[in-house]
């Protein structure tokens, strides 16, 4: 059977090969620590789920939706300011908002689309 070839590195502009599964180049792998460890490391743990749930609970409707007037079902808690491994921001309530998959997974993307890496 065969292996499933190499996929270049993610980091813009990096020509390097990486074996599947892998998303950075050792070279890059810490200028991108954040996607390269495990989302239990990240804090996103049991008491995170259980916060989470909670907040979904209170807030059933995606918030982006409900600005464009549709009634979304909200699935996942986003951080309006994205924490990027900081504690208190991570846990704060008013950093949280309701968001449909939809929503959450176009917000994301276009973050990460301009993120600023420093070298």
């Amino acid at each position: 059977m065969p292996y499933k070839p190499n996929t270049p590195c993610r980091h813009q502009g990096c020509p390097k090969l990486v074996p599947c599964g892998t998303m950075y180049c050792e070279e890059h792998k810490a200028l991108h620590p954040q996607e390269v460890r495990s989302a239990g490391t990240r804090g996103y743990n049991r008491q995170w789920r259980k916060a989470s749930k909670a907040f979904l609970n209170a807030h059933p409707l995606c918030e982006k939706c409900k600005d464009e007037g549709r009634l979304t079902k909200a699935e996942v808690v986003d951080h309006i300011t994205p924490h990027r491994g900081d504690r208190v921001l991570f846990w704060d309530r008013n950093n949280w908002q309701a968001l449909c998959k939809h929503c959450h997974d176009k917000k994301t993307a276009i973050e990460e689309r301009f993120v600023e890496y420093k070298y």
